[in-house]
This record gives C-alpha cells, sequence and structure tokens, in this order.
C-alpha cells in the first residue's frame, strides 16, 4: 500500500462512521495491496466544528507516522513506546473525544492506513499474504491500531511525566490485557502495576509477557473484593490544566527527540502508589502463570521490547493480538 500524498491528505480529521469501514475494508486493504476508495469514504464523513478542526489538522500526525515507520522500520513493536506519548501530544482532546470511534477510524482509512498495514500486518505464508485485523482499522480502544496508543499513554501517563507509558509500550500484553481493565481507570493503580512491570523487566524475568497477564488477572480479580480507590486514594485530575493544555497545543510541535511534556492536571500522590506496591507484589508473586501456545492470533504475545536505555535502541475485552 502507498503512502497518502500531501495532494490527497485531508486538511483535518473527521468522523468516519464504523459502518462505513465496514461496508469498504476488505481483505486487499488489509493485505496492503489496495488502498481504501479515499473519495467514497470522505462522502461519508462528519465534519467538525470550525473550532475543534483547528485542533485536528492532519499533516502532523501524518508527519509522525511517516516518521515512526522510518526510525522503527527494522522493529515494528519498538514504534509504540516511541510513538504513543507523542500522538497523545498532537492530538490533545479530552476523554470523552477520544472515545468517539469515528475519530480513528477516520485515521485509520483516509489518513494513514499504510500505517495500520506496517504495524499490524501478519506475516505471509504459504496459504497467502498476510492481514492486519480488521479492528486494527476500526475497533474497540485497546486495539484499534491508533487508540489504543493514545489510551496507553492517557491511563498510564503520570501527569506531564509520560515515561511509565514507555514502560507500558515494552511489554505487548500490557496494551493487549491490562489496558482492557476497568481498574486501570484509577490512576494510582496503573502506576501501582507499570512499577510491577518495570521490576519484572530490570530482573530480566523470562516469559514477562505471560507473567504480566497472571498479575492483571490477579489484580483485577482482588479489584472485586477491595476498593483501591479506598486503599490509595487519588486526587481528582486538574480540568482546567488539561483544557488550557489542549488549547496550547493548537500550533505546537512535537519535538521527535525528547519526549514531550503531557498536561500538568496532577500528578499521583507517591503514598498512593507505595500504598498499592505490598499487595501487588503478593499478587504477582502468587499468580499462576501459564505459558500460552503460539496462534495464529496471538503473535504478538510476550513481545518485550528492549528498554530505550539499552544499546541500540471506560471501554469491553478478548485478545487480538494482531
Amino acid at each position: 500500500m502507498s503512502p497518502i500524498a500531501p495532494a490527497e491528505l485531508p486538511p483535518v480529521l473527521a468522523l468516519l462512521p464504523d459502518a462505513a469501514v465496514t461496508k469498504y475494508l476488505g481483505r486487499g486493504i488489509q493485505s496492503g495491496l489496495e488502498s481504501p476508495p479515499q473519495v467514497a469514504l470522505a462522502r461519508a464523513c462528519v465534519a467538525f466544528d470550525a473550532r475543534t478542526a483547528e485542533r485536528r489538522r492532519t499533516a502532523p500526525v501524518r508527519e509522525l507516522l511517516d516518521e515512526a515507520m522510518r526510525r522503527f522500520e527494522a522493529d515494528r513493536f519498538a514504534a509504540d513506546g516511541w510513538l504513543a506519548p507523542r500522538l497523545h501530544a498532537i492530538l490533545r482532546m479530552t476523554r470523552a473525544e477520544a472515545a468517539d470511534r469515528r475519530l480513528w477510524n477516520h485515521l485509520a482509512m483516509i489518513v494513514a492506513p499504510d500505517y495500520v498495514v506496517w504495524r499490524h500486518k501478519g506475516a505471509d505464508t504459504a496459504d497467502g499474504r498476510g492481514l492486519a485485523q480488521a479492528a486494527r482499522f476500526s475497533g474497540i480502544h485497546y486495539t484499534q491500531a491508533f487508540s489504543r496508543l493514545w489510551w496507553a499513554a492517557e491511563l498510564f501517563r503520570d501527569g506531564p511525566d509520560y515515561r511509565p507509558v514507555a514502560t507500558a509500550c515494552r511489554v505487548q500484553d500490557v496494551l493487549n490485557t491490562t489496558m482492557r481493565l476497568d481498574i486501570i481507570d484509577h490512576r494510582p493503580t496503573a502506576q501501582a502495576v507499570i512499577r510491577i512491570v518495570e521490576g519484572l523487566l530490570d530482573a530480566g524475568v523470562p516469559r514477562v509477557g505471560d507473567r504480566v497477564n497472571a498479575f492483571s488477572a490477579a489484580v483485577n480479580a482482588a479489584g472485586s473484593t477491595l476498593m483501591y480507590d479506598v486503599l490509595a486514594e487519588d486526587t481528582e485530575p486538574d480540568h482546567d490544566e488539561l483544557h488550557d493544555w489542549i488549547e496550547a497545543g493548537v500550533h505546537e510541535a512535537v519535538d521527535f527527540d525528547r519526549l514531550p511534556e503531557g498536561p500538568h492536571d496532577g500528578r499521583v500522590r507517591e503514598g498512593s502508589v507505595d500504598a498499592l506496591l505490598p499487595l501487588f507484589e503478593k499478587l504477582r508473586a502468587e499468580a499462576p502463570v501459564r505459558k500460552r501456545k503460539p496462534t495464529e492470533g496471538d503473535r504478538e504475545a510476550d513481545v518485550t521490547v528492549p528498554s530505550p536505555r539499552a544499546p541500540g535502541v471506560s471501554l469491553a475485552k478478548p485478545s487480538d493480538a494482531f
């Protein structure tokens, strides 16, 4: 699939209904052999109002995705940790706005279908060409190619600090499994989970993805009887700061070589994270680890991206690993 030429790129994002994706998405597009029918899809789009459109320019997003494909040509999995915070910092919006699947449909089908194929296409086999699953073009927030990255940045950032996001993206199972859990909406829980994941990575334990899955299931099960928001109090984010950050980003470029700053809407209390860590360490140690058998639909299972410090470098839930 050829990249969208600048002359063909719409100036702003729009809202593309699911029905339009279902109508036009086929195996040729999923395999990268065909480009989506841009004119027909454009007719189905709903435009943003003028004020919102100013914050939805496509050129910076397209430049970011082109840079990701260039930088991570040899390791597409590693693109997630680099791209997630920068996509979040370019597409500044509220959670309510980000929950509209039509925005991500437009990005995947009209602005950057080539990125979806590049990042999520399965391997070619004797039976045919690999495909990027339909859910990567239009799907729930933790499977769609771009919404999964935006939400990873939103759920795992610590106020303006995106460093926990990079840790989350190093293990694909954090995005594929942990991010589905409702308990991750509780910010101290999200930060405590990342501390545990970081400990596993630093210790170099084998099968990190399997251990993260087991740990996440244990944390979620315990959360049905324990109220994490009682054990670890969270403060309400500063919505004024968030809206100021959103407005300030209208003409602000994102640095490709330096981690951006998120909104200063409040960091998680260190004491709240510390209150959860002993319990989470116990759950991690006791969680039974079951090794998965690799399947065609689970190729991203247990993928762990090397640390960038090393040389060289509220919504439903089943695994959709590619």
